[in-house]
């Protein structure tokens, strides 16, 4: 099979990028910048130039290609007001670009990347894949912008792309930059001395099992369906319960008050990096104070043999990757 990629450079991406060539596919991933795409080249991907408002490159890629794999998102909470357009139009804009180049290119499959983030703050429910966002009182930019993005495309599916749209969870694994990365990585170099938001509710999920279930959704999955792809679900407090049992530490006994956080707003600038959040902490605490993303993934292990790994083995073998685990 030939598949066209986006953000094969990215944390999900790459991995696809990586199980797809392992099991034989030709892969075309569109970067941005091809000098940083030499991994993907030295397994064999092809690259072109372009990024997701670079419609002519995008034809380019998927003319000839059997199926589409659209994963490039701008991915951060607490970004400023200046960055919020940029992510509108990398997240909603890039979709629509992509999926009706696939829809155009005459793909026989095409797999979307969404998010649980789409389903809003779940309020303590795990829901599944039926539940609907409110469409209002959206947590982050991030979380607008992907319900806007699932809705195009769904909008490029009923239109005639053959289309399967997977939510993951929250995602973690080895060299993860993102913040539930971050929160587990100072946890493991004895820099988080409190915590921040431990009633986070998350679906938890290994990286390399979302990159499986996205290719399981691509050859098993029913056009005009979703699958949640997720894992344990957890809060923060858990997931870092966990590690600490791995490493034989105590979990955290200090936690920032999420009052705090929001009164350091005004220096956000200042007081984000160095809680190790961006600089809009309003955005960051609402998205995170006793906010939870749960949803199941029953539907997936059931239609395409989805099968996650556990919490504490996914972390066990993210710290030992990462060189945290002695």
């Amino acid at each position: 099979m030939k598949i066209f990629l986006t953000g094969a450079t990215g944390f999900i991406g790459g991995e696809v990028a990586r199980l797809a060539r392992l099991r034989g596919d030709e892969v075309v991933s569109l970067v941005r910048s091809p000098e940083k795409a030499a991994a993907l080249t030295e397994m064999g991907v092809s690259v072109v130039k372009g990024d997701l408002d670079d419609i002519s490159a995008i034809e380019q890629g998927v003319t000839g290609c059997d199926a589409a794999i659209h994963c490039a998102a701008i991915y951060e909470v607490g970004i400023s007001k200046a960055e919020m357009e940029p992510m509108r139009r990398a997240n909603v804009d890039g979709t629509r670009n992509v999926l009706d180049a696939a829809r155009k290119a005459g793909v026989s499959k095409a797999v979307y990347v969404s998010t649980c983030a789409t389903f809003g703050d779940t309020k303590g429910e795990i829901v599944d894949e039926a539940y609907e966002h409110e469409g209002k009182g959206y947590t982050s930019c991030y979380e607008e912008t992907k319900v806007m993005a699932h809705l195009e495309a769904q909008r490029v599916g009923e239109a005639g792309l053959p289309l399967v749209i997977v939510q993951p969870g929250g995602v973690y694994g080895p060299a993860d930059h993102s913040a539930l990365g971050g929160v587990i990585t100072k946890y493991a170099k004895r820099q988080l001395p409190a915590m921040l938001f431990p009633d986070l509710g998350l679906s938890v999920v290994h990286r390399d099992d979302v990159a499986a279930g996205i290719l399981l959704a691509l050859d098993k999955g029913r056009a005009g369906e979703s699958y949640v792809l997720g894992g344990d679900i957890e809060t923060l407090r858990g997931v870092i319960a966990t590690e600490a049992r791995i490493l034989g530490r105590r979990v955290p006994r200090l936690t920032i008050p999420a009052g705090v956080i929001r009164a350091l707003d005004p220096v956000g600038r200042i007081a984000g990096p160095a809680l190790g959040a961006g600089p809009n902490l309003k955005e960051v605490a609402d998205s995170a104070d006793g906010v939870t993303f749960w949803a199941t993934s029953d539907k997936a292990k059931a239609e395409l043999g989805y099968s996650p790994r556990g919490l504490e083995a996914g972390l066990r073998q993210t710290l030992e990757a990462d060189g945290l685990l002695r």
